[in-house]
């Protein structure tokens, strides 16, 4: 487990004209489940079709047609509920949540509002070294997602992009346990990574398979304790929810923006009225999109077309029984029995792909010195070369094979890195390239003593300091290193000019 201290979340302090408040954020997150079929038909969920080309009948609300559960699609919410150390609800049931949207062919959309597939789960969001705050899941449900409008394409008419819609989305909703901006977006943040780790959402924010809708309100400082106490909401401002954020950047910008509004409404004497809001980047502004509904309004009711859904135990078991390791869980091991820092383990497993290749090239080698080199030398030339871990140029073995040479003492630090550039711009082997470009550190002590000599006969003078300042001695091994053309064991080279100089 990770050496964490658990915090009460501190909220984000801001001074309005009058007095203090303090923010209070729930979340819903909407994560396109990772599947080649939609969630009651076949048709396809490839991004960037040819428009309205991954559409079945049943996604066109044709007469007659009838959904079919996808199976894959509810294994993939149970897997993420456990995921999220959730509960989960061997029977639950979909519902028809009702209103007319362009893109929404059949007038409804299917989802689930009184019996989630997902109970009550949590989450452990890291704000520092060390320090975790924990935000509760109240629930994961499973619905369709809808289609895209599309209005800038003719001034006088939208058009309407059908291949999204019927898209299984997983809603996960928090509590109201997330207290700043920094914190919503890490908690975004982490959610993420969970996803993607568990492989139920490739959580590709820009296409959309990942985005939030962000509930924001302020209360007077103690009002939170009151709620946490009686879980009565009443103690809390009014909530406006603003939609579909889908930039880290973007969600801590309208959090701060959208309580700063608030704030300036409440102290001059107004009401916050519950609404759901957009936020313009551009102008750095949320604005009204439409009054906030309740479940009532939209005329919830069981969809008659499905059956309850029921799962058993043994099938939830087994889907437990072949969790992949968790990020939380890989990086604590990663501590424990490579010693890495908390810093480095962090970087290492902030996605999983970039956690698989370090597990290959530490295999069987110093995880140090190998998580130097997989986040100093290669992800600092990937991110000058503006590409990720699945584009690298350099493979585990080679990078591994660098490693291999560095420990042996075939090459020196500097060689390495040097060997390194060749690899990543031309590929090969690295100890064939060590071998046939004359790369091999000298490790001959008569050979590294002759270079001594001749360094300590050229500069008398600089000996005299030397033996007057020990520190000097530092001159003298880095102009044995340039006469060897980096080559010389450093080691041995510190040692001897220390036992000719008599230091």
């Amino acid at each position: 487990m990770l050496d964490l201290t658990y915090e009460t979340p501190k909220p984000k302090m801001i001074a309005g004209a009058k007095h203090d408040w303090e923010l209070v954020i729930g979340m819903e997150i909407h994560a396109q489940v990772s599947s080649n079929a939609k969630l009651f038909s076949g048709a396809s969920t490839k991004f960037g079709a040819e428009p309205n080309s991954n559409v079945a009948f049943v996604d066109a609300a044709m007469p007659g047609m009838l959904p079919v559960i996808n199976e894959y699609c509810v294994e993939q919410a149970v897997r993420t509920g456990l995921g999220l150390k959730a509960a989960i609800n061997l029977w639950s049931a979909f519902d028809r949540k009702n209103y007319f949207y362009p893109d929404l062919p059949q007038g409804y959309q299917i989802s689930q509002l009184y019996h989630p597939i997902v109970g009550e789960g949590e989450v452990l969001v890291e704000m520092g070294s060390g320090v975790a705050r924990l935000v509760r899941i109240e629930r994961i449900h499973l619905e369709q997602d809808a289609g895209k409008s599309i209005h800038d394409m003719d001034p006088n008419m939208s058009f309407v992009d059908l291949n999204r819609t019927g898209v299984a989305l997983m809603e996960i909703v928090s509590r109201p346990d997330i207290r700043g901006p920094e914190e919503a977006a890490a908690y975004v943040t982490k959610m993420r990574q969970i996803l993607r780790y568990l492989g139920t959402c490739d959580g590709n924010m820009q296409n959309g398979n990942l985005r939030a809708d962000v509930n924001v309100s302020v209360c007077r400082p103690g009002q939170y304790e009151k709620y946490m106490q009686s879980q009565d909401f009443s103690h809390l401002g009014t909530r406006c929810e603003i939609k579909n954020m889908n930039s880290m950047r973007f969600i801590q910008a309208a959090i701060e923006v959208e309580a700063r509004r608030q704030i300036a409404i409440v102290e001059g004497g107004g009401e916050v009225v519950q609404e759901t809001r957009l936020y313009d980047p551009d102008k750095d502004e949320t604005r009204s999109m439409r009054s906030k509904e309740e479940a009532h309004d939209y005329r919830y009711f069981p969809d008659p077309d499905l059956l309850p859904l029921e799962i058993e135990q043994a099938w939830v078991d087994d889907i437990a029984a072949n969790l992949p390791e968790l990020p939380d869980a890989k990086k604590a091991r990663f501590m424990a029995e490579m010693g890495l820092s908390d810093y480095d383990a962090s970087v290492l497993t902030a996605e999983v792909a970039n956690a698989d290749f370090f597990e290959k090239v530490a295999d069987g080698r110093d995880g140090k010195l190998a998580a130097n080199w997989v986040i100093n030398e290669l992800f600092g030339r990937l991110k000058k070369d503006e590409k990720d871990i699945t584009d690298s140029p350099v493979t585990p073995a080679q990078l591994g094979g660098v490693i291999a040479l560095i420990t042996k003492g075939d090459i020196s630090g500097k060689i390495a890195k040097d060997l390194f550039e060749i690899v990543y711009t031309e590929g090969g082997d690295p100890a064939e390239i060590v071998e046939t470009r004359g790369m091999k550190q000298v490790t001959d002590t008569g050979a590294i003593e002759a270079a001594v000599d001749d360094v300590i006969a050229a500069n008398p003078a600089q000996v005299e300091k030397a033996k007057q300042n020990p520190k000097l001695a530092g001159w003298f091994v880095g102009q044995v290193m340039k006469a060897t053309g980096g080559k010389a064991n450093p080691a041995a080279v510190n040692q001897i000019v220390a036992a000719k100089l008599g230091l």
